[in-house]
């Protein structure tokens, strides 16, 4: 699988405009898996995004506090590895924000059963 990337990339070094080599040739760029395990996290963010709109009493709290978390975590660690992946900072925090929304509210929801 590799050598058959390998040959994509080469193929597709020859298409690739002067404004977007820099981009092209990081060492974080698409060129490498830094690029494209941040791009396909961002289907988390969608997902949560998804979810904004969910009924409170779906939410499952150890499901989002375990995404809330890693998104935390990944994100300290994005900026700590060399070279620094701000793409993997960016979907990290958005990962972490949008779970934290969303334990907010299953935990006022749970609070709110317990009042009653």
């Amino acid at each position: 699988m590799s050598k058959l990337y390998q040959c994509i990339v080469a193929a597709c070094d020859k298409f690739v405009p002067e404004s977007l080599r820099p981009l092209w040739q990081h060492p974080a760029g698409p060129k490498t898996i830094f690029f494209w395990a941040p791009a396909f996290k961002w289907g988390l963010v969608i997902g949560g995004l998804g979810d904004i709109n969910r009924p409170a009493n779906k939410l499952s709290i150890p499901q989002i506090s375990s995404l809330a978390a890693t998104g935390l975590v990944w994100s300290r660690y994005s900026l700590v590895i060399i070279p620094k992946n701000y793409s993997l900072f960016a979907v990290n925090v958005f990962v972490a924000a949008i779970n934290v929304y969303q334990l907010g509210r299953a935990v006022r929801h749970r609070q709110s059963l317990e009042k009653k």
